[in-house]
């Protein structure tokens, strides 16, 4: 045993033999006063040293209950739900072994039938009593010190009742709960561990003068942007720093805990946008299916990949052309970047043989195409790279996926191919129309999926600023007035496994968004919190950008027949025969020189 462990495990015999004395005492005073109640408070008609006898006896038992029922072997956390549960179940087997034992022996010596049915709820009552009190004592101990930060928490569900007990329950918490607000008028008289809500949301100013508050922590388990942004608002105007706690789903799933309180993020003002799975729907379609993912080492990739992980699906195939990406997807789902096993396959989607090859080895059930090539200013200058890989590379796809029966088949595209005017815009237009096509060719479920920004994806906006901030500035902007709709990556992934549940063949899937947030808004509040002195440079749009960004399309439609932030549009289909590289060259205003190369 070593020099630590000894002192605790003198420490845990110390608690579980005070524990067991007294519910060893609670017995005692529950069956004294069982026989006192019994005989009409005529202490001369008790026969003591029965009495003592079955007290005796029913303290052996307890003590032998206790130890099989883990109440003193330290189980159970002490004087919660569980432990209370269990004691229910203690006090009733030694209520009635002990009942056998007075009515075989005491029965006709003074002890009376009724006395140990009397007894256990005395006595249940008594050890329960004195469980919660000494879980109060342990409570108080552990409370918040006086350097705590004094907070309000917006939002009195689950999350924020479970968040007050872990916090004033926590020595080490820099966090003391105050009160509550809740928009809730169910919940105006609720009150938590002595903590109450205090009003409302527009109460918060009132809230904070009589509370001394400094720290006003968002509990809401599903807040979205638009309500992160309110709160911003508000708290900025009081002087307020903003925390949050994890998603609830990540809490829950044990990937965060309660514990883990930060700082309100820019990414919590611009992408929190939640999405309730129909994990049935989902499930019907992955479990013990072999679903394969092309670019699997991309943001997106990576991140789909770990979350169908979760369904259980028969095997889960991650292609990519680069060898260290596929590395790092690989070691985040297994644990290992070996890159010797067969759920990795290196694999370039221009290649259309060697990609037709691979899906008549492996036989997908299911297909994830993400990989395309994305920025907008690269592929204005090499527009035939967009060709190649996200008009060429995803035909190439299809009839792989084609020719090896794939049931399910989903594309990942993006706004901008709502009403094209870039490179990439018209790229994965061309893409969406190609899988509508290949449903029809099929009459299986071959859909997209479209979605605006996506937060911290690789070479995204957020990363970009905060290099720009960190070097010192300055940051560039191409227009005061141009706005994005920002989703983060596991919300996006969340949209493309649901699509693959819900989306009917040939159709675009979109995500509800919100409201678009201004970059320019964004720069500001990241300058904000860098402290740092940063220059705004404005440099103008790109050649096809946009200055606002568009979801549907002219003439798509809206209908939401499923989920009622996921909309279901219609694409016209095309077919390989009429795709015409020099026609696609032409429409971008570009010109080829002598030897094919893209001007």
């Amino acid at each position: 045993m070593s020099q630590s462990a000894g002192p605790r495990f003198t420490q845990f015999a110390k608690n579980a033999g005070l524990l067991f004395l007294a519910d060893a005492v609670a017995w005692c005073i529950g069956i004294l006063a069982a026989l006192v109640l019994r005989f009409d408070f005529d202490f001369s008609r008790l026969h003591w040293g029965w009495a003592f006898a079955v007290v005796g006896v029913t303290i052996v038992l307890q003590l032998l209950a206790g130890w099989a029922f883990w109440l003193y072997r330290g189980r159970y956390e002490l004087g919660g739900f569980d432990e209370v549960r269990v004691l229910v179940f203690d006090t009733i087997a030694v209520m009635v072994v002990a009942w056998i034992f007075a009515f075989l022996v005491g029965y006709g010596n003074g002890i009376p039938r009724s006395t140990l049915v009397i007894a256990a709820p005395i006595s249940f009552t008594l050890m329960a009593a004195v469980r919660y009190l000494a879980r109060l004592r342990a409570e108080r101990l552990r409370k918040p010190g006086g350097g705590a930060e004094r907070a309000l928490l917006y939002g009195a569900g689950y999350l924020g009742n479970q968040t007050v007990k872990r916090l004033l329950t926590d020595s080490a918490s820099e966090l003391l709960p105050v009160g509550f607000l809740d928009d809730d008028p169910a919940k105006r008289n609720l009150e938590v561990r002595g903590v109450r809500v205090l009003g409302g949301f527009d109460d918060l100013t009132d809230a904070v003068r009589s509370t001394g508050a400094t720290v006003l922590l968002v509990s809401i388990g599903d807040a979205d942007a638009a309500v992160m942004r309110r709160i911003d608002q508000a708290a900025d105007r009081l002087g307020l720093s903003v925390m949050v706690l994890p998603p609830l789903d990540q809490i829950l799933q044990n990937a965060s805990s309660i514990a883990e309180v930060r700082e309100l993020s820019i990414e919590d003002l611009i992408g929190r946008h939640p999405v309730r799975l129909e994990t049935e729907s989902i499930a019907k379609y992955l479990q013990d299916r072999v679903v394969l993912v092309t670019g699997a080492g991309g943001s997106i990739g990576s991140e789909l990949c770990r979350q169908l992980s979760r369904f259980a699906p028969k095997e889960l195939i991650l292609l990519d052309r680069d060898e260290t990406a596929l590395q790092a997807t690989q070691l985040s789902i297994s644990g290992h970047g070996l890159l010797d096993t067969r759920d990795v396959v290196l694999n370039d989607i221009r290649d259309a043989e060697a990609l037709r090859v691979i899906f008549e080895e492996r036989r997908p059930d299911v297909v994830f195409h993400t990989a395309a090539l994305k920025h907008l200013p690269m592929l204005e200058q090499y527009p035939d790279e967009a060709w190649k890989t996200n008009v060429l590379g995803t035909l190439n796809v299809l009839r792989a996926a084609r020719g090896v029966g794939v049931r399910t088949f989903v594309n990942i595209s993006t706004d901008k191919a709502a009403n094209p005017t870039s490179v990439l815009g018209h790229s994965k237009r061309v893409a969406e129309k190609l899988t509508a096509w290949m449903a029809e060719e099929t009459g299986e479920r071959y859909l997209s999926v479209r979605f605006g920004n996506v937060i911290g994806s690789r070479g995204s906006m957020l990363p970009t600023f905060r290099a720009l901030i960190e070097a010192g500035g300055p940051l560039t902007i191409t227009h005061p007035d141009v706005t994005r709709f920002f989703m983060t990556i596991p919300e996006a992934c969340q949209l493309v496994i649901q699509a693959g549940g819900i989306g009917r063949p040939g159709e675009v899937l979109i995500l509800d968004m919100g409201e678009p947030v201004s970059i320019l808004d964004v720069a500001k509040r990241m300058i904000a919190q860098s402290g740092k002195p940063i220059e705004i440079v404005y440099t103008g749009l790109r050649h096809g950008e946009k200055l606002h960004e568009e979801l549907v399309g002219k003439g798509e439609g809206d209908e939401r027949p499923f989920h009622p932030k996921i909309s279901h549009a219609h694409v016209d289909t095309i077919t390989p025969e009429v795709l015409d590289h020099q026609g696609w060259i032409a429409r971008m205003d570009l010109t080829v020189d002598a030897e094919g190369r893209v001007q």
